[in-house]
């Protein structure tokens, strides 16, 4: 028995302009597709549910191809001082923080981004120190490449003006030599392992949180990397299982595997993976962000000539990852947000190809070449690109690498006219969860409210790109495309309905539309007259 779906639009998303007015699901499969006439004579003794789409439009399932599940649900939960526009703001929330925790206790807050505030200048640990000394304090810089902290921090770590930057980190100092508070990517490290864990209690709400925000922004299934920070990277992935139980709650993750916490729960996976929940590719860092100059550039910064960014790995060690990576017969996703930890990537992974029938991921490539795109274009990889960087990282990203580099830079449409398969995420809780805000971004490379042309406007992408990034490209980055990412028979009962047609709408007015149901396996995880979420 199965469901008739009629009542509204549905966009197939196979083609540009393919639309039909019904569809029929049994067990958790389309069967077909059409008019509801057509479809109620043909399947009338197998109906057993009518839901009727009341003028709404169905899409394909949305799925963002990178974010943190957890990390956007602690996000949601504790202080968030990411919409702060200036250090005096800063300070008085941090300091109203501060007054309600015990003496000693950590205060934590995630975001801040000094490119909003006056002179762009970076909090450091004498900042900190004004909004408390006794309290040890770790802001996270929005990128989540960089922490600052004040001296209570810096001593409960041991950083002082004799400490050498740890491998892939940089710890700052003045010009006395006396660190600054401000740590990025390994660095990072020095102070973390101070803080004391959370239980996993926490980690289960912030997991719940997360999906139900997912479930709100009308997801239907994400690529998530989160094992390797919550202290026991088993215990985390059992917490997945918990919460994506099948039952209470479908969603369909797949779930990155930090290569250090690889060798703990690459054994797990016949007790872990099912249809709702499974491991992906191993994910391998190979340097920062822009935000912090920490992004691996071919050469200098614009703005900072001293400098052209940090390898997390040497080129020997990242091929030294990939190679464990194969004799785990898994595919690799890596970070690369510069141009010269782009070509470390290419290089290993060109030595060191994936097996047949797989994609490697290389994520964000915010800065390109044109040689590095023709060496791309040879190998069977997915990227992962985040569109919604576009609107955060403009301007203020030009002064970072100048005029010359901008052309292969944030090139989303370069990279798809090169015939190179990308996938859309938000990389959330770095960039807001909302799929909305990403398509916005990528349609008109601008800020909401802007009237400009957008920023390097020839990159611009249509909506019917832009949504494939959002449901066919994720299903291909896990080479899924044969059952997901389009609504077509055979393929998953996995549906975002909105209360319009996107593209009977001009930009801006997207930001507007509603979700009305999200549909996992032909079952309504969220229904916008019904908001209450299961959360136990």
């Amino acid at each position: 028995m199965g469901t008739l779906w009629h009542g509204g639009k549905i966009r197939t998303l196979r083609r540009k302009d393919e639309t039909c007015e019904a569809l029929y699901v049994e067990n958790g499969v389309i069967t077909d597709i059409g008019s509801s006439d057509e479809l109620r004579r043909l399947y009338e003794n197998h109906i057993s549910e009518e839901i009727n789409l009341e003028g709404a439009v169905m899409y394909p399932g949305f799925v963002d191809s990178h974010l943190h599940m957890i990390g956007h649900g602690e996000k949601i939960l504790k202080l968030d001082v990411s919409e702060v526009t200036s250090l005096a703001e800063l300070k008085l929330v941090l300091t109203k923080a501060a007054s309600s925790l015990p003496e000693g206790e950590w205060l934590l807050a995630e975001g801040f981004n000094e490119n909003l505030y006056e002179y762009n200048t970076v909090p450091d640990r004498f900042v900190l120190d004004e909004v408390s000394t006794k309290h040890p304090i770790m802001v996270t810089r929005v990128c989540r490449h960089a922490i600052v902290t004040n001296s209570y921090g810096l001593n409960l770590a041991g950083v002082t003006a004799d400490s050498i930057d740890p491998p892939g980190g940089l710890i700052e100092k003045d010009e006395s030599g006396i660190p600054t508070g401000y740590l990025h990517d390994q660095a990072q490290e020095l102070v973390r392992e101070h803080i004391p864990e959370k239980g996993f209690d926490y980690i289960e709400k912030a997991l719940i949180t997360s999906l139900n925000d997912l479930y709100a922004k009308g997801y239907t299934g994400a690529h998530t990397e989160d094992l390797n920070y919550y202290g026991n990277a088993k215990k985390t992935l059992q917490t997945f299982k918990k919460v994506i139980d099948g039952s209470v709650r479908k969603f369909r993750a797949n779930l990155l595997v930090h290569h250090e916490a690889a060798p703990q729960i690459l054994d797990m996976r016949k007790e872990i993976e099912n249809e709702f929940l499974e491991l992906g590719s191993v994910k391998i860092f190979a340097d920062g962000a822009l935000g912090g100059r920490t992004a691996l550039l071919s050469e200098p910064y614009t703005d900072a000539a001293d400098t052209q960014g940090v390898a997390i790995h040497t080129p020997g060690q990242l091929e030294g990852l990939i190679k464990e990576a194969r004799a785990y017969g898994m595919p690799v996703a890596i970070h690369v947000i510069g141009d010269l930890a782009l070509e470390y990537a290419i290089s290993a992974i060109e030595e060191h190809p994936v097996s047949l029938g797989k994609r490697d991921r290389l994520i964000h490539l915010q800065v390109t070449r044109k040689d590095l795109i023709e060496r791309l274009k040879k190998l069977p990889v997915v990227l992962d690109i985040q569109p919604r960087f576009v609107a955060s990282d403009f301007p203020w990203v030009e002064s970072r690498l100048g005029e010359k580099r901008l052309s292969c830079s944030f090139a989303w449409r370069t990279l798809i006219e090169s015939g190179l398969v990308c996938a859309g995420g938000s990389d959330a809780p770095i960039e807001p969860i909302d799929p909305m805000l990403g398509i916005h971004a990528a349609v008109t490379r601008r800020k909401p409210g802007e009237k400009h042309e957008g920023y390097n406007a020839k990159e611009k992408l249509s909506l019917y790109e832009t949504l494939q990034l959002f449901t066919s490209g994720s299903a291909k980055a896990i080479s899924k495309e044969n059952d997901r990412g389009v609504i077509a028979p055979g393929f998953k009962a996995d549906f975002t309905v909105l209360d319009a047609d996107l593209f009977e709408l001009q930009p801006d007015d997207w930001l507007n539309v509603k979700v009305v149901k999200t549909v996992v396996d032909n079952t309504i995880m969220y229904d916008e007259k019904e908001t209450a979420h299961p959360d136990q």
